[in-house]
Order: C-alpha cells, then structure tokens, then sequence
C-alpha cells in the first residue's frame, strides 16, 4: 500500500471516499461530496478535473471506457487509492481523538 507523503486535501479525501462504494461520474462526485460534507467541501470542475487526472497519475483512480454516446468520464478507484484513503482515515481518527482528549466537550461545530 502506498502512503501518502502529505495529509489529503479535503478533495482529494472526498473524491476518493465518494468512489469508495463504486463507480461514478465527475459531476456525481462532486454531488455527493457537497452531500457528505454537509455543504461544506465544494469541488468545482476545475478542481475535479486537476485532481482526477493527477490521481490517475498515482495510480490511486482508473478511468473506466465508457461508449461514445456517453461522453462522461467514469472513474473507479484502485486498490492502491483504498489504501490511501483508508490510511488517511486512520490519520483523521487519531487526530480528532487527540483533540478529543485535550478539548473534550468545548470543541463547537461550525
């Protein structure tokens, strides 16, 4: 499993975790993203574009072929992405259990 040098942005963590169950498309990661954040992580098509293919790069997504007549990009993620994301996770648990241990019931969300 490959680890990540450096945290995850926030999309790069969302893109991976919206293809953790299965397939989808550009504009439907970006959907569910803004869902699964709450309306707090918005991927525009820029970023979505930029992050896709650099994590093609990486080996972490795969882009599926699609048919002509459907012209979005399906991506899927790899086996090496899982890991990447699941370490990330794991890194996000300690550290809000570190908080957690510190702050306790002071820590207000926004």
């Amino acid at each position: 499993m490959e680890k990540t040098a450096e945290p995850l942005t926030e999309s790069y963590f969302y893109i991976l975790l919206c293809l953790y169950r299965g397939p989808n498309h550009g504009y439907g990661i970006m959907q569910d993203a803004l869902r699964l954040s709450q309306g707090h992580v918005h991927i525009g098509s820029g970023t979505m574009y930029g992050a896709t293919s650099n994590m093609m790069k990486k080996g972490w997504i795969q882009e599926l072929p699609t048919t002509d007549a459907d012209r979005r990009r399906l991506y899927i993620l790899t086996d090496t992405g899982r890991g990447v994301l699941l370490h990330e996770a794991a890194r996000l648990r300690h550290l809000a259990a570190a908080a957690e241990s510190i702050i306790g019931g002071e820590a207000n969300e926004e």
